[in-house]
């Protein structure tokens, strides 16, 4: 359970941004590696929603939205200083840092869906038992046991 609350830690996006570095080096290598040529802003575009895709699928719970057009476009004025050569790797590692922290952040998803969990499978439980066995067991019982019950298999399922 205490690890639950390193996931809403203040600084946990900091210690997350040191996790995304070797995915963004590594998409950073297949895109704009050697004898490449300099991308356009749709094949930029591409590399950048690859690489949210990769992070969201490493994250589990944790996604980040896919930024916008606008922002990726300012990013990349921004920080690729030398126009007619390829985006370095530090100017790539650069423009999806600033995307990803200003622009998208994360969307919590991971924390939404625990939270329908442990309100939502009680409630639904509640009715069906109300509608099947009303008095089998009375609801101050029912209703802990079943919340308990939905927290220990997110908990084991690493949801929490």
């Amino acid at each position: 359970m205490g690890q639950s609350l390193k996931k809403f830690a203040p600084g946990s996006e900091e210690n997350k941004m040191k996790d995304i570095v070797p995915i963004i080096e590594k998409r950073y290598t297949k895109h704009f590696g050697k004898g490449s040529s300099e991308p356009n802003l749709a094949d930029f575009y591409g590399a950048v929603c690859e690489t949210v895709e990769e992070i969201n699928k490493t994250f589990g719970n944790t996604q980040f939205k896919v930024p916008s057009a606008r922002a990726i476009r300012e990013a990349y004025q921004t920080h690729h200083e030398h126009k007619k050569e390829p985006v370095t790797r530090e100017e790539f590692q650069k423009i999806l840092q600033e995307i990803l922290i200003t622009d998208s952040g994360f969307t919590g998803l991971g924390a939404k869906d625990t939270l329908v969990y442990i309100f939502g499978v009680p409630l639904a439980a509640l009715f069906v038992k109300q509608k099947l066995f009303p008095r089998a067991v009375p609801n101050e019982v029912f209703i802990p046991g079943v919340t308990s019950a939905t927290v220990f298999v997110l908990a084991k399922l690493n949801k929490i």
